[in-house]
């Protein structure tokens, strides 16, 4: 079988995370969206279309014009119900809620032709109205289903004990069945497991040191760390390659990023490459318990979330100095340094270089070194394609 993504007019919701990403690559629960249909399908050939700006940072991929091709909507998780509805849709056949297009299946030839053009035409199809699937329509959502979504990735992707493990005999295991340990992980004395609520995922080559306390449901992806002494409460996703450290309830690290000191971090969602200095605290909950209102990335408008959690939104290569206090609601865009002493405000636009009292434009060339020099630090490269891709976020930014 061979699949498709594509977007919606809705990608723009997810800003400023898919500022930098396709919907698809959006983490929540233990693997991105791409994957999870990959898994669940079993699908050898995957393609995907491209924003203009995100063409050559991600891979496209082919499809093989002699076989049909299942086009998925990425805002969409493969629950039960919506598996079994694209399984059996027919070549020719589109499903659609309410005008909007799920998935679709259509001959090969088509489909490598609007993967050419950069886009679908599924005019030409056959219309199945359907009840509406599990799909991700706010930013909240991602830390909302987070949880949900880590014990159905355990479902797809059923992980066993792996090898080589390096598990302290004074490491506590709480619920151990409910507890899945992939190869070369380490959990040194101390540390303390507890799934009874949920499931905890140990990934490839993790390393929980010692005193750290999880809950389930809870995923640490490969080659992710978490420090000493750290609390990890239940709906977390530690992404790979992330170091994590202090408090963290129900948030997303996407990959390559580092909250390595203490401080609280809770209902929220960091993407690559970012950096929370030491004793950064993410206000999550207002002093009224009133619901939250954020400011939306394409109008700058405030809007109601009608959620009474929700902490910060963090776009790729973003740092904050020690002491940084998050307020309630924030949103921040992409490679942002943010080093106030009070309250930065609740919306920062990207490239943004925010002191107290004062915001000012980070320069490019700046920020490209910063990058390179933090990438460098886990055996990335900055290439020409992804510079580009920063560049036109810098020229766009405020």
């Amino acid at each position: 079988m061979q699949i498709c993504f594509f977007e919606d007019k809705h990608f723009s919701n997810f800003h400023p995370l898919t500022l930098t990403r396709p919907v698809d690559d959006l983490r929540v629960g233990i693997f991105t969206i791409a994957e999870k249909w990959q898994k669940a399908l079993q699908a050898k050939n995957t393609a995907r279309i491209l924003r203009k700006e995100l063409k050559e940072v991600f891979e496209e991929g082919s499809i093989n014009e002699n076989d049909s091709c299942l086009w998925i909507n990425a805002r969409y998780l493969p629950s039960s119900s919506l598996l079994k509805e694209v399984e059996e849709l027919g070549a020719g056949n589109c499903l659609q809620s309410e005008g909007t297009v799920i998935a679709a299946r259509a001959d090969g030839s088509s489909s490598r032709q609007w993967l050419e053009q950069g886009k679908p035409d599924f005019n030409s199809l056959f219309v199945l109205e359907s009840a509406d699937f599990k799909a991700i329509e706010h930013l909240w959502d991602l830390f909302k289903i987070n949880g949900s979504e880590i014990k159905a990735d355990i479902q797809r992707a059923k992980p066993g004990r792996g090898s080589k493990l390096n598990i302290s005999s004074h490491a506590i295991l709480v619920e151990e069945e409910n507890i899945y340990i992939a190869t070369g992980a380490t959990l040194e004395a101390g540390t303390i497991i507890n799934a009874e609520n949920g499931p905890v995922y140990i990934g490839e080559g993790a390393h929980i040191k010692a005193g750290s306390i999880i809950y389930g449901p809870t995923a640490i992806c490969s080659k992710a760390t978490v420090n000493a002494g750290a609390k990890i409460y239940g709906d977390t996703t530690i992404g790979p390659v992330c170091k994590v450290g202090g408090e963290v309830n129900n948030a997303i690290f996407h990959s390559y990023s580092n909250k390595g000191h203490e401080g609280f971090v809770g209902n929220s969602v960091f993407g690559q490459w970012c950096n929370l200095g030491a004793d950064t605290n993410t206000s999550n909950l207002k002093n009224n318990y009133s619901t939250i209102r954020i400011t939306d990335w394409k109008t700058e408008q405030e809007i109601e979330t009608g959620e009474q959690f929700f902490g910060t939104v963090m776009g790729d290569h973003s740092k904050t100095a020690i002491n940084t206090q998050l307020n309630t609601g924030t949103v921040c865009g992409v490679n942002c340094n943010i080093f106030s002493g009070d309250f930065p405000p609740k919306f920062i636009h990207s490239f943004s270089w925010v002191g107290s009292n004062v915001i000012q434009k980070y320069r490019l060339d700046k920020a490209f070194e910063t990058m390179e020099a933090m990438m460098a630090r886990r055996g990335v490269s900055l290439t020409e394609p992804y510079k580009k891709m920063m560049e036109a976020i810098f020229q766009n930014a405020r």
